[in-house]
């Protein structure tokens, strides 16, 4: 059965270095979370360093303005990687074959920053990249299904720059690339993706905590923090690390019991669904 930490300081003598989650670990999109920045703060200061780990699909230079304005103190975390610098590598990769279509809101497009690529349409183009839909406050996958039909059946292979599926924006549950990423596959469409849970980001990661450590990380002595269970518990199992689940992010009540607090049992019922399990759950990050 899953263990339930009153607090991260319960299990921080067992970890070197965090590859913490922020989108619902940390922030809502809307505010950040105290408790769970300060956990963070603490970790760094007596531990180890904390890596944030996003699936966000823009650099993580690009991402930190956004952290700032939402008050995550710049204590709480020593690197940041993104799905989106994983993702670059890929793209570059790509961009010999010809254009690319281009799906996802403008606020995404520093992903492709001088990487020199060229864009097309669903006509005119040799893959398709996506980051997520282009208003993500009202468009849903069925919006896309009629436009991926043709690009699918001809066999352009779809980039994907995030592997979410939804996130927490305030109170509302908003649609991400993995989503529109999902609906391609089922039309027969190739998919390919870097962030979490595929390895490229992990690499990423686990090299930048080895630079922080200034040797190689002992991946026993790693912690995964998240609240998706298809990206960063299914990514934590795949990659043979720890991983403390928060229940409370994106699966909302949940893994709850019918006091309103955390059941062991209902987290465990939760990942057995999705066929994954985890080292450890909290409702909410906290020291």
């Amino acid at each position: 059965m899953t263990a339930l930490p009153a607090g991260l300081a319960e299990i921080a003598d067992r970890y070197d270095v965090l590859l913490s989650d922020v989108w619902g670990v940390i922030h809502n999109g809307r505010e950040s979370f105290p408790e769970a920045c300060e956990a963070l703060v603490r970790f760094r200061a007596e531990k180890g360093p904390v890596i944030l780990i996003s699936n966000s699909p823009r650099p993580a230079s690009d991402v930190v303005a956004q952290l700032d304005a939402l008050k995550v103190p710049r204590e709480a975390w020593s690197a940041f990687v993104t799905s989106g610098d994983a993702t670059r590598a890929l793209l570059s990769q790509r961009k010999a074959t010809g254009r690319a279509w281009r799906i996802g809101p403008d606020r995404d497009w520093p992903l492709y920053e001088g990487l020199g690529l060229e864009f097309g349409d669903a006509d005119t183009s040799a893959f398709v990249t996506v980051t997520g839909p282009y208003d993500d406050d009202v468009e849903t996958p069925e919006d896309y299904r009629e436009r991926f039909v043709g690009p699918a059946s001809r066999g352009l292979p779809m980039i994907c720059a995030n592997p979410d599926r939804v996130v927490q924006r305030g109170d509302k549950l908003i649609y991400c690339g993995g989503a529109l990423a999902d609906l391609y596959k089922e039309l027969g469409g190739e998919v390919l993706m870097a962030g979490k849970p595929y390895a490229p980001i992990y690499d990423l990661s686990l090299s930048e905590a080895s630079r922080l450590l200034g040797r190689t990380v002992d991946e026993r002595r790693v912690l995964c923090i998240g609240d998706g269970v298809h990206t960063d518990v299914q990514g934590a199992e795949d990659h043979g690390l720890d991983c403390l689940f928060i229940a409370r992010g994106i699966h909302g009540e949940a893994a709850m019991g019918p006091d309103g607090k955390l059941s062991a049992a209902g987290v465990d019922a939760l990942l057995a669904a999705e066929g994954v399990k985890t080292t450890y759950a909290m409702a909410d990050l906290e020291w």
